[in-house]
Formats: structure tokens, sequence, C-alpha cells
């Protein structure tokens, strides 16, 4: 069956036709590693997640590359105008008192922390921008000698009028992108949607990060990182492209803008953007305190992995908002479907539901259609089929989902945990509290949390 893909480009469902057979070529813009990673940011690399694993759910091989940008993002892009501002690593440094390289190294591990606990494939290759100066260098010189560069007193730009195809994924014209931006027009700039490849140092302070280049001291622009790391690490041209939906009005566009006019072929053959992450039915912000993080949702008492299947419960580009009842609505059904496979008998000789996994193959490959992925999921485990059948079909569908479902299967409470419950219980009966709650944190200690019910009996579980 055909993976169907909705295409920004095209605005419209296509089917998918790799470049080279039983081969994906995809990238994804990455975090800028100046602060601490968001839920929201972590929704569109859980997207990135799933169409890895649906691809390979296919058969194919994918060749998955996501970029660090830890220079040239600078802060004027929150404005309108990202050739504005301070350079986010810099101003970062500046504040904790270390290095632009110590700042990008510090949030980079977080980030890993995160992507790990989400249980996110990680790609072919994690690139840093700054590892890959020289091929920005080369994209800037390809594009000059062809005559789609000028000089202003603060860097080499792009002309977007020599681009005829300027505005295609975006949508915005020049004079939208005039109007919408909130912050002084630069009158060096022949357009509104002109944007810079390589930006000129400060002549009166030193940067972390800089180098030399034909044009002179500086570092590259925000929009030349990925274009220059795509192309080295899949080729002129790739397959798909993936990145948030803030993401395609501005930056994507540019990146089509300076590759294709690089190399006089087409960039990207389907580009996906993820919807927003909302907050309480609003915007999500640093500036509004609630730009959460995994360990925020951590220290909630909430596990990472119920904040993955919040993630599942919509579709990639509807909007998705995210409330502590709904986070808690998503980690109880977690829950409940890890106690179902729990109380299952596992046998070696079942074999997946054909009908069913049918069904689970015709929501991934209709656009991701997790949502409706996952209804096949819960229908399966309501079924009548024998419980080794519904165990071997949702760990094979767990292969899209990533929900860890092999973990909770059929497993044996350790006899220490049960006697130790049980002591819990003397303790509980006795008056003891302080003790029965010294005793639940041991249990918890050993990955268990104990269930107390009204008769004085226990249940335990695993934890999440």
């Amino acid at each position: 069956m055909a993976i169907r893909i909705y295409n920004s480009l095209s605005k419209q469902v296509e089917d998918f036709k790799p470049m080279k057979p039983d081969m994906v070529l995809m990238y994804l813009c990455g975090p800028t590693v100046y602060d601490y990673v968001t839920i929201g940011n972590y929704r569109t690399y859980t997207l990135g997640d799933i169409v890895n694993r649906v691809f390979a759910f296919n058969g194919f091989k994918v060749k998955y590359i996501m970029n660090y940008t830890d220079v040239g993002h600078l802060t004027g892009d929150n404005a309108g105008d990202a050739d504005v501002g301070d350079d986010r690593l810099e101003a970062a440094a500046e504040k904790e008192g270390r290095s632009a390289r110590e700042i990008a190294d510090y949030y980079i591990n977080d980030f890993l922390k995160g992507y790990d606990k989400l249980n996110l494939i990680r790609p072919f290759k994690f690139t840093r921008a700054t590892e890959y100066i020289h091929e920005q260098l080369d994209l800037v010189r390809a594009l000059e000698r062809q005559g789609f560069t000028y000089r202003t007193s603060d860097g080499i730009y792009f002309d977007t009028s020599k681009f005829e195809e300027y505005g295609a994924l975006s949508g915005l014209s020049a004079e939208s992108i005039k109007e919408g931006a909130r912050v002084e027009p630069n009158p060096e700039k022949k357009n509104p949607t002109d944007f810079a490849l390589w930006k000129f140092s400060p002549t009166d302070t030193k940067r972390w990060q800089e180098w030399d280049s034909p044009w002179g001291i500086g570092f590259p622009g925000w929009h030349l990182e990925c274009s220059a790391m795509a192309m080295k690490e899949l080729g002129e041209t790739i397959d798909i492209h993936l990145g948030g939906e803030d993401l395609r009005m501005i930056h994507h566009q540019n990146e089509i803008a300076q590759s294709e006019c690089a190399t006089g072929k087409k960039f990207v053959n389907y580009w996906m953007h993820g919807a927003f992450l909302q907050v309480d039915g609003g915007r999500m912000g640093k500036s509004l305190g609630n730009a959460f993080t995994v360990v925020d949702i951590e220290n909630k008492g909430y596990d990472a992995m119920a904040l993955r299947y919040f993630y599942l419960s919509a579709h990639y580009r509807s909007t998705l908002n995210f409330t502590w009842e709904a986070l808690l609505g998503a980690q109880n059904s977690l829950h409940k479907l890890y106690d179902i496979l729990a109380g299952y008998k596992e046998s070696e000789d079942a074999s997946p539901s054909e009908r069913h996994l049918s069904l689970f193959i015709q929501a991934v490959n209709n656009d991701f259609n997790i949502p409706e992925a996952l209804a096949v999921l819960w229908d399966t485990l309501k079924s009548n089929l024998p419980e080794p059948v519904k165990i071997a079909t949702a760990i094979k569908m767990d292969a899209v989902l990533g929900l860890n479902l092999e973990n909770y299967v059929g497993y044996e409470i350790p006899q220490d945990v049960v006697n130790l419950a049980k002591t819990r219980g003397e303790y509980r009966k006795a008056g003891i509290w302080d003790k029965a709650d010294m005793v639940r944190r041991q249990i918890e200690e050993k990955g268990y949390i104990v269930e107390d019910a009204s008769d004085g009996k226990f249940k335990l579980k695993r934890k999440m």
C-alpha cells in the first residue's frame, strides 16, 4: 500500500514516490541549542520519529538527518526579521558566563535526555551548523557566481526578486512580509523578502563564534545552514523535509530559494509541517511562563511516555491543546493499556492478526493518521482474538507507536516486592504510617507501585 503524504508545497495529499528504491532521504529542522527544548518543540520531533518509524515499518531504509543550530539564529526572528538582533548562542553565553560552545554542548545534552525519554529513535546523524562552515561558504560562493547575491553594510544577502518561484511554499508576498514585521525595515535590502546568507561580525566586539570568509569575518545566516547540511548529507535533492508550521512561512521558503538557485535542481519533493502545540487554548511562550519542558512534566508526577501518548492522540496537522487534565487523561489511557497487556498470557507461536494489522497500516500510511491507528490498537485489544494474538498484534503495531508495550506484557511481580507490599500492609493495619511510607518508597525504588483497595487488599503494578 502506498504511503500518502500531505505536501505543504502542492497543498495536496500525494502518493510518496522515493527517488531511490527502498530508501528515504529525510531532513528535520532541529533545535537552536541556547535554552531548554519545550514540549512544543518535542511535538515536532515526535512527528519526525513517527514518519521515520512508518517508513521503516513499510520496509524502507531511512537516512534521517536532524540539525542543531549552534550559531546564526538571531533574536529578530521572533519579531519578523531573522537578520537582526542578537545571536541566541552569543546572548546565552554572555548571560550564563560560559562560552558559546559550552552553551551548545549543555543544551544538546539536555535535549537528548528528553529525546530518549520520549523513546524517539535517534536519526542517522545529528549535524551541528558550526561543523559545516566550509559547505556554507561554498553555497554562498555558488550563489554569488550566478548573480543571486548583493552586499550591504552588515552582510551578504540573497536577492529574492531573481527567484520567480519565491513564495510558492509560504504563500507570502513581499508586501505581506513587510507589513507583518515588527522591526524597522532594513533600508539596504532591495526587497523585504531578501535574507542574509553571511553576516559580518560587529567591529566593536569579538564574537565567540566567527569565521573568515571572502567577504569578511562573520558567521552564516540561519537559513543558509539547513540547506548546506541537508545537501552535504543527503544530496542536492531530498525526499522529505520536516519542521514546525512556524518554519514554513519564511525559513523553509528561503531554504528552497537558495538551494534551487545554487544547484538548478528541485530541493525537496515533499514538505511536511507539524501544527503548533497550544497551552490552555493559547500560545506557548517563555515570556508567558508556559513553555514547559519534559522535566517540568516529570516534576508534576507524569512520565514522558504519557506525553508521547498525548502527542499521538491528535493528527500532526491539527493543533493540539495541552492542559494538565489532558495529560492526565493520556497517562490514564497509557496505564490502562499497560495493565491490559500485563494481564495477558503470551505464546511464542502466536502471529499478529492480519485483519487488524491491515487496518493499522491503512491508517498510518494515510498521511500518518496516528489517532486512527491508536483506535485500531484499542479495537484489537477489545476484540475476541486470543490473548497471545492480541499481544503479537500490539507489539507489531508498537514498532510505529513507540510506547514500549513489550516491556509490560505478562510480567511477574518479584517475590521480594510482594513481601515488601505485605509488610507495608501490616504496618498500615497497625497504624505505623511512617514505616508504611518507608516501605512504599522501597517498592517504588524497585520499579513498582502499590495501589490500596478499601477492603485492605492491594495491587502491585510496574511503574511506567
